[in-house]
């Protein structure tokens, strides 16, 4: 039997439980992956309080119960018809996409191959399981704002909310590729940030962005919607793009409905489009929206060794502690929580 954690209803803290469902079985091109950790993110426990139930719908994704979570590790445990770069019993991470399928907190998994990676020998179970929806996240900001490792010699890069999981992740993997960076950090996360790759670090404060020179090639907002206008005119004149992770897409639908939430998401959407292309004609502007990625598991395999790609775990659990998992990750304690199925 599988055993998957459900969420029953929207509500924070949210209602958990752990029941029992038949085992799922691979169709073709799919694994079935045995489940040895898997991670809470931030996206999970706002979804678990009903935020982004409107458009999720949508996706099969937004009705109660839930099964929530996108990433995990673990063994292959059988395979589909078709598929041939597994093998039974080998170790893999991986990530599932948010839709009717039910998410990854579970003890087993039909995952396709695509969003699938090997898994290095000996690999803790729980540092790989933190790694792949932060990092695809991540990976499709960078690609928003038009920052590849071609584009990187002498580039200046603005990184908002450089000591989250995605900071951390940009960090590293933007330091790899020979970009300068400033982080734009919490308060007493500078030795980290930099430790990380940042050349300069700019601890948060209500001038902290005003502060900064007009003279970036790109920015990066892991942080607050709210402050997307101000850092869209750090921009110079001839920078790639500005991506933001914290766009209220999903928030003003919910809040809003379906012609006003879609009508004031188009005007915050071309507001700092607008103030983006008055500093810099020619850059691009991306609200990013996370979905499997292979391009960015690949990049995520390449650089686990030499790129550092890490992120802290603060607290391990079985799904039958859940809650402590939930009220860890909500209250923003350091560390990813992850379950152990």
């Amino acid at each position: 039997m599988r055993r998957e954690l459900i969420c029953t209803a929207p509500a924070c803290p949210p209602p958990l439980r752990v029941r029992e469902v038949g085992m799922p079985v691979p169709g073709r091109g799919d694994v079935l992956v045995r489940v040895s950790a898997t991670s809470i993110n931030p996206i999970d426990f706002k979804r678990a309080g009903g935020y982004g139930q409107r458009l999720l719908k949508l996706k099969g994704a937004g009705r109660f119960p839930l099964v929530l979570g996108n990433d995990f590790a673990g063994h292959v445990e059988a395979l589909g018809a078709d598929v041939t770069d597994f093998a039974v019993g080998q170790p893999v991470f991986g990530l599932v996409g948010t839709g009717k399928q039910g998410g990854a907190h579970a003890s087993h998994l039909v995952v396709p191959q695509a969003q699938l990676l090997h898994a290095a020998p000996g690999a803790e179970a729980a540092a790989l399981a933190v790694l792949p929806y932060s990092f695809t996240t991540m990976w499709l900001a960078l690609r928003g704002a038009g920052l590849t490792p071609a584009t990187a010699a002498g580039k200046r890069v603005l990184v908002h909310g450089a000591a989250g999981a995605l900071g951390r992740l940009a960090l590293a993997t933007l330091s790899a590729w020979g970009h300068e960076i400033t982080a734009l950090c919490a308060i007493g996360t500078s030795d980290a940030c930099r430790a990380l790759g940042a050349q300069e670090t700019v601890e948060r404060s209500a001038s902290a962005i005003g502060s900064l020179p007009a003279g970036f090639d790109a920015v990066l907002n892991f942080a607050h919607w709210d402050d997307d206008l101000a850092l869209a005119s750090r921009l110079n004149a001839h920078a790639l793009g500005h991506a933001t992770t914290v766009h209220p897409l999903l928030g003003n639908f919910d809040r809003l409905g379906w012609v006003r939430g879609a009508l004031t998401s188009q005007r915050d959407f071309a507001a700092v489009r607008s103030a983006v292309r008055r500093n810099a004609p020619g850059a691009r502007y991306a609200w990013t929206i996370f979905k499997p990625d292979r391009e960015a598991l690949e990049a995520l395999a390449a650089g686990l060794g030499p790129n550092r790609l890490a992120l802290p775990i603060g607290l391990r659990v079985p799904l039958e502690q859940a809650d402590a998992a939930f009220a860890h990750a909500t209250a923003g304690a350091p560390g990813r929580a992850v379950l152990l199925p």
